[in-house]
């Protein structure tokens, strides 16, 4: 679920950004001014960068749909392995947890190898991971199934922090939130698809080897299309096109990867007040995302005993309705770029939809749910673009991979929490307790967020006669 702008050159060692909040519209400014002094690069755009990015948005796709295809049948899968609900949480939450200590390690491999190793790498790895669930359709079987899952959460590392290098690698300036929300449009619709298919393959039933039927056909499906998507991989999938689609990634091919220090640019970012801010923000509104996804099935169980396939669809709704959300804030950042303002917007509209979720969600009608969760969905997962698009402005010109991968470890830290808290606060009390307990760290993030773009909008100001002065 991780998007960016554009691709920029990287600072050199011991280079220091000066001006933290010198954004990449205000550098696109003097460049255009820089322009007339020396003759530009060539730059092209190929047919092929959509092969690349919809390929991208199918892997990811499978990947994610694994995510949440044991969390959205809790109540199923604790009877076939024999386990408590915590314990199937824990293979949602593998997922955020594997992101932890491994995304570091993975966004310097970016930098150093490119794209289409880190492709084949994650192509591999959940191809692997499908294979492993094929053979553990069987009750005694729970570890082996936790070991695939594993070996997909290992591939997911692999995949977030690609869409903002494959939209500024392969797209020109006025599209790459477009092609960034098209990745991680594929991301989405991987979740949508497992809250819908793993209630419909895998019914309730009483009978455990008629259950396992059913939960061995969906382990195959996945397998077989994990299969066929890395074949596809390594035929298709290309490092970057020959000429470069833009004058920034013209001038980022010059840097050499030996003048660019990963630690510098960590302690740089660090460094950014602002973007630190962002940093928690961000964090707080994509981990109760990932709370309530992982906790919908026993929210719906609650309140509409047996409805496992409408706790799918609301899912679903939650999801679809936030890829609308996720392509209309891309494109209206592409043409607008009030990033500051866009992101308070939706952020306090998020916090709207999860008061409203929370207290419908008991009233005894489905149809009503499927509103509120849909209005959730759009506001708070349409805020993910807008997260990843404000972080570039604040951190031009720093790779986008670290900053990414800062904030994708935010949001994986605060998901473990709350999935965990709200699950414990549900068991205590009640399911509108634990969507309170959301709430609150909601307005938290709104408050914070109101606070940081008041900031921001005066520092922009300042860039802007920065700018100016710089090249009258």
């Amino acid at each position: 679920m991780s998007l960016k702008m554009c691709d920029e050159s990287k600072p050199v060692d011991g280079e220091v950004n000066d001006n933290k909040y010198f954004s990449k519209t205000a550098a696109t400014d003097a460049e255009v001014t820089f322009e007339h002094r020396s003759a530009p690069p060539e730059t092209r755009l190929y047919k092929k960068r959509w092969v690349i990015v919809f390929l991208f948005s199918l892997y990811s796709l499978c990947n994610s749909y694994q995510w949440i295809q044991y969390g959205i049948i809790n109540n199923i899968f604790m009877r076939f392995y024999g386990v408590d609900s915590f314990t199937i949480d824990w293979m949602s939450m593998i997922y955020m947890l594997t992101y932890i200590p491994l995304i570091f390690p993975v966004a310097l491999l970016l930098d150093k190898k490119g794209l289409r190793v880190i492709a084949l790498v994650a192509a591999a790895l959940n191809c692997t991971g499908t294979w492993i669930k094929v053979a553990s359709a069987r009750p005694d079987l729970f570890p082996v199934t936790f070991l695939g899952q594993f070996t997909c959460s290992v591939a997911q590392v692999f995949i977030l922090g690609m869409p903002s290098r494959i939209a500024s690698v392969w797209f020109g300036s006025e599209e790459v939130s477009t092609a960034c929300s098209i990745g991680v449009f594929g991301n989405q619709l991987g979740i949508a698809i497992g809250f819908l298919v793993p209630p419909i393959l895998v019914p309730n039933v009483d009978d455990l080897d008629e259950l396992a039927a059913h939960i061995r056909v969906m382990f195959y499906i996945t397998a077989g299309v994990a299969t066929f998507l890395f074949v596809l991989v390594v035929i298709v999938f290309q490092e970057r096109p020959d000429i470069p689609p833009t004058h920034a990634q013209a001038a980022a091919r010059r840097i050499s990867p030996e003048n660019y220090s990963y630690t510098a640019s960590i302690h740089r970012l660090l460094r950014n007040k602002a973007f630190i801010l962002l940093v928690i923000t961000y964090g707080l509104n994509v981990g109760c995302f990932y709370a309530v996804s992982t906790l919908l099935n026993r929210m719906i169980i609650e309140h509409y005993p047996g409805e496992e396939v409408n706790a799918g669809r609301i899912g679903l709704t939650i999801v679809i309705a936030g890829m609308v959300g996720s392509l209309i804030c891309g494109i209206w950042l592409d043409r607008s770029k009030t990033y500051k303002q866009t992101t308070l917007a939706v952020y306090l509209m998020s916090l709207v939809g999860m008061v409203l979720y929370a207290f419908t969600l008991d009233l005894g009608h489905l149809w009503v749910v499927f509103i509120t969760a849909g209005t959730l969905g759009f506001f708070m997962t349409g805020y993910l673009p807008l997260g990843f698009e404000f972080a570039v402005e604040l951190t031009f010109p720093e790779s986008e991979g670290t900053s990414s991968g800062l904030l994708n470890c935010s949001a994986q830290v605060f998901g473990i929490i709350f999935t965990i808290c709200q699950g414990k606060i549900m068991d205590s009390f009640n399911t509108l307790a634990g969507n309170l307990f959301l709430c609150a760290f909601l307005l938290i993030g709104t408050i914070i967020t109101g606070a940081d773009c008041s900031i921001l909008i005066y520092l922009g100001i300042c860039s802007s006669l920065i700018v100016y002065r710089a090249y009258p």
